[in-house]
């Protein structure tokens, strides 16, 4: 069997779902999601999802508690671990008059994503590594694990209205993911940890 590790762009994802006005699916089983997309005669390994914790502004509270949620509802599925950016403040000013605020940029998923990729590469964990991102700064580390490992393939599945022509070229095949597809691969409305305590699905979401 050709072993397969799925690796989850989670903010090239959600907003990919977001510009297409689909919040009914963010629910998403991701472990379902990657088990959809392998071919017969591949085995799933491990899913890999990275991402960052929302910050408080004072006005996402609701924001903050959804995306807690779903994230410990992902915990409780088998094979999948969840990596953390972080987000760093960065001033942004008006071009037309001039003012200026403080708003919050995501640092470190593009990162974390290369690193485990290369990791993975050269620990020999997978044949074939399925990239959900169209986020063209990975690039560079799925060049790298093709010319080092040159028996191993690197497949991109595209998120809603994401596209990388730089990021699909390198790699060794790519396709779009489709909407059936998210509809298939949801959570059940509610989902128990380990501990007994119970994760229902956000009613915004439904």
């Amino acid at each position: 069997m050709s072993r397969v590790i799925a690796y989850v762009d989670g903010f090239n994802l959600y907003f990919g779902l977001r510009s297409k006005g689909w919040k009914k699916y963010y629910w998403l089983d991701l472990q379902a999601l990657a088990s959809s997309l392998i071919k017969p005669g591949q085995t799933l390994e491990a899913v890999h999802y990275f991402t960052a914790r929302i910050r408080a502004n004072g006005r996402n509270t609701p924001d903050m508690q959804r995306q807690t949620t779903y994230l410990e509802a992902l915990a409780t599925r088998p094979g999948l671990s969840l990596h953390f950016g972080h987000y760093l403040e960065k001033p942004r000013q008006c071009r037309q008059c001039g003012s200026q605020w403080m708003d919050y940029e995501e640092k470190m998923t593009d990162v974390n994503i290369a690193t485990q990729m290369l990791a993975d590469a050269f620990e020999d964990r997978f044949d074939t590594a399925l990239l959900v991102s169209a986020d063209s700064d990975l690039t560079t580390p799925v060049n790298i694990v093709r010319s080092k490992f040159p028996r191993k393939h690197i497949i991109v599945a595209l998120p809603p209205t994401r596209r990388s022509h730089q990021l699909t070229q390198a790699a060794s095949g790519h396709f779009i993911i489709n909407e059936t597809t998210y509809r298939r691969c949801q959570l059940p409305v509610s989902v128990t940890r380990a501990d007994g305590y119970v994760h229902h699905r956000p009613q915004e979401w439904r």
